[in-house]
């Protein structure tokens, strides 16, 4: 399926829309994207942007400017609650770059094991985010957009 495709089915997706908002009232964040990323890209499939970050569907950031790239490389989820107070994380020119102080980012890796890119929410402020239970709902929010996209990206490219 082409990248074109699959922005265009889970931007008009009500589910993604849906996990989206949830995210953003789990967190207290005021920008979430479901992202296609690859090796070379970073294409912006799903946006709830609050904070006038000013993405939207079918946008890229340089994948190189994002964790995003960290993420697919890693498989790791990463949780920031606050980047000034995270060693790792306050000298990275990611969150200087886009300005942000809190951060999320689940991997989303379809049945067949493949990477597709990832659920992430970013804001200006931080945000008490790192907690066993905020990973369990956002892991939660994951999940149902990989079935999303399982179920309604193979019914697609069956149809075509």
């Amino acid at each position: 399926m082409d990248f074109n495709r699959e922005v265009s089915v889970i931007s008009a997706s009500p589910l993604v829309d849906d996990v989206l908002r949830q995210l953003c009232e789990l967190t207290g964040m005021g920008f979430a994207a479901v992202a296609r990323v690859t090796e070379h890209r970073w294409i912006a499939c799903q946006i709830l942007d609050k904070i006038e970050f000013g993405l939207k569907p079918g946008d890229e950031l340089t994948i190189s400017t994002t964790i995003c790239d960290e993420i697919r490389d890693s498989g790791e989820a990463v949780f920031i609650d606050c980047v000034a107070d995270a060693p790792v994380w306050r000298a990275h020119p990611t969150p200087v770059l886009y300005g942000f102080q809190s951060y999320v980012s689940l991997p989303l890796r379809r049945a067949d094991g493949s990477f597709f890119g990832t659920l992430c929410a970013i804001d200006p402020r931080p945000q008490k985010i790192d907690t066993p239970e905020l990973r369990r709902a956002i892991q939660r929010l994951a999940d149902r957009v990989v079935a999303f996209l399982d179920r309604e990206l193979r019914a697609t490219s069956s149809a075509l």
